[in-house]
């Protein structure tokens, strides 16, 4: 038996190393020493630190593993605990299964980092054969196990599975509650997630910075403003302003709720230090805004506090300047990084292209893409297509198009594009050619849709929708709009229907698009002096920004609208975006 003062010593020794070369040495003595086959809480403590530490080894921490004959399951957790965490996740479950094999009986902790590894592997199957053991193995009261069990299923999109095994645990802690309101928020329910968040809230639970940040990217992705607010209330009142990472996403649920201003108020009156992701949610948040000037007088600003612009900052000016029509600025910004020693990305050729798209700088964009040292990707060539679309140049179109077929780009978008550019020129015969490529792919295109947020309650609606309870109210609504504006100037954009159609067609078509319908239907839901959020998932029509510019000024309302690129804030009839998207 070894002495247990000499085996304190030696755990003491490990417990004081600070870098790898101190394990190998009390590794080296271990094993010269006999003691390493013998003192299994060394070994584990030694196993632990190579594993799992910032200056360990997985590979040095798996010859070690090696070495253990009949590794006890203490051995074999620190090891499936260190893949489990590591980029390749796989390992753990192949280790898993090297244990089962080897008749060593996994305790609760072996499972937790097992399914730890499944969450993070996305690997669904093996998730479910885990969750068997689990209850086999009488496991199932494990708290720790539930909530894994939880974020695993929410991981691999089974939120059925996630709510069942969240529902029927005997008890849960702040940990179990955070596991399905993020996978909640992250898996595209986030409605439900803040009916969590306020479910914790009203049971006095005393929430965490991961709580909130999953409350507070649900209110990113509905755009809601109240539930925003509400949880800004609830960070300041438990302090957790703090905390940066809380605040930068309060910083960024501003922007993506429409007020940028608020955003920025945030960004002031921080009382925790600023890091980079701050200034760059920012910036992103002027971006997507279309303030470009604000953007670039940040970029200034980080230069005099002494905070390194990184290839995000840069981004997200160029987009700034992109969505403001600062051409010229952008074009600066862009030349000058490499002096700053930040080399262009895919992503900055992109913006800068689209810069130079929206512009009508076509043949420029055209000649920064064949001069670029890395290979343009789809992105590009889609944005050269779409800007060939806005200012109607086939020849263009036709290089970017066929650049995307030999690039094995399948999206219905990029066909649609092309024939939207012949129908242009009314070349409806080269518009059937495309149409019949699209129909031999079985390629569809997008349905266009927006939602808005009444009384906490989301009403989604597509182009000519009938099935809202309220239809027929909306479709009178809409035609009251369209008669009221008409007696301010409003034309109908027939000419931006690109189809072989009647005018009168073509005004049906446009008028009953799904922004429109959700406009008329805050119209008739919401008080006057409430701004209208309306969310869309395709660009906003040039027809729909008409309408609804004429709207904001006719009905005196401030009407929100984002769309798949940047927020459009209407008032007194004018656009944030002064005309250019």
């Amino acid at each position: 038996m070894i002495a247990k003062s000499t085996t304190t010593v030696i755990n003491t020794a490990i417990q004081k190393c600070n870098s790898l070369s101190h394990i190998k040495q009390i590794q080296s003595h271990l094993i010269s020493s006999g003691f390493f086959q013998f003192s299994p809480s060394s070994r584990f403590k030694l196993l632990e630190l190579t594993a799992i530490s910032s200056y360990g080894n997985l590979s040095y921490a798996t010859l070690i593993f090696n070495y253990i004959n009949n590794p006890s399951t203490f051995d074999w957790n620190p090891i499936i605990r260190g893949y489990a965490q590591s980029s390749t996740p796989q390992i753990a479950l192949t280790l898993f299964i090297s244990m089962l094999r080897a008749s060593q009986k996994p305790d609760a902790v072996t499972c937790s980092f097992a399914l730890k590894a499944c969450a993070r592997a996305l690997a669904k199957f093996e998730g479910y054969m885990m969750h068997s053991f689990v209850i086999r193995s009488g496991f199932m009261l494990d708290l720790l196990l539930q909530t894994t069990l939880t974020d695993l299923y929410c991981k691999v999109g089974e939120f059925g599975d996630a709510r069942k095994v969240f529902d029927e645990m005997p008890e849960r802690d702040v940990a179990s509650w955070n596991a399905l309101i993020c996978g909640l928020a992250q898996g595209g329910f986030p409605n439900e997630a803040l009916e969590l968040f306020h479910r914790v809230c009203r049971m006095g639970m005393k929430a965490d910075d991961v709580t909130v940040l999953g409350a507070l990217s649900a209110c990113s992705q509905m755009g809601v403003l109240k539930e925003g607010d509400k949880v800004w209330c609830y960070v300041k009142k438990e302090r957790l302003d703090l905390k940066v990472i809380v605040c930068n996403a309060v910083i960024d649920m501003y922007c993506k709720c429409g007020f940028v201003d608020k955003a920025y108020d945030v960004f002031r009156s921080m009382s925790c230090e600023k890091n980079i992701i701050t200034w760059n949610t920012m910036v992103m948040g002027f971006a997507m805004h279309g303030l470009g000037v604000e953007a670039i007088e940040l970029l200034n600003e980080m230069d005099c506090v002494g905070v390194c612009p990184d290839p995000i900052t840069y981004l997200g000016v160029l987009c700034a300047c992109n969505h403001a029509g600062l051409v010229e600025e952008g074009h600066r910004l862009f030349n000058s990084m490499e002096e700053k020693g930040i080399v262009h990305n895919v992503k900055h050729y992109g913006t800068v292209v689209d810069l130079l798209g929206r512009a009508g700088r076509l043949n420029e964009a055209y000649e920064i893409i064949k001069s670029m040292p890395i290979s343009p990707d789809i992105v590009l060539w889609q944005t050269l297509l779409g800007a060939c679309n806005t200012y109607g140049n086939v020849e263009l179109a036709e290089i970017a198009s066929q650049k995307l077929v030999e690039m094995g780009s399948d999206s219905c978008g990029d066909y649609v594009l092309l024939s939207n550019v012949y129908a242009s020129y009314k070349r409806w015969n080269e518009v059937g050619r495309v149409r019949e490529v699209m129909n031999i792919k079985d390629s569809k295109k997008v349905p266009g849709f927006s939602y808005t947020e009444v009384g906490g309650v989301l009403h989604k609606f597509i182009n000519g929708d009938q099935s809202h309870p309220c239809w027929r109210a909306i479709y009178a609504k809409l035609d009251e709009i369209m008669y009221r504006i008409k007696e301010h100037g409003y034309v109908s954009g027939t000419r931006f229907v690109l189809h072989d159609i009647g005018e009168e067609d073509k005004e049906y078509v446009l008028c009953y698009h799904s922004e429109k319908l959700a406009v008329a239907f805050g119209l008739l839901t919401t008080s006057h002096e409430t701004p209208i959020q309306v969310i869309k998932n395709l660009r906003i029509c040039v027809d729909c920004h008409a309408v609804i510019k004429l709207v904001s000024k006719v009905y005196n309302r401030e009407i929100i609208v984002r769309d798949r690129a940047r927020f459009h804030r209407f008032k007194e009839g004018t656009c944030s975006c002064r005309d250019y998207w």
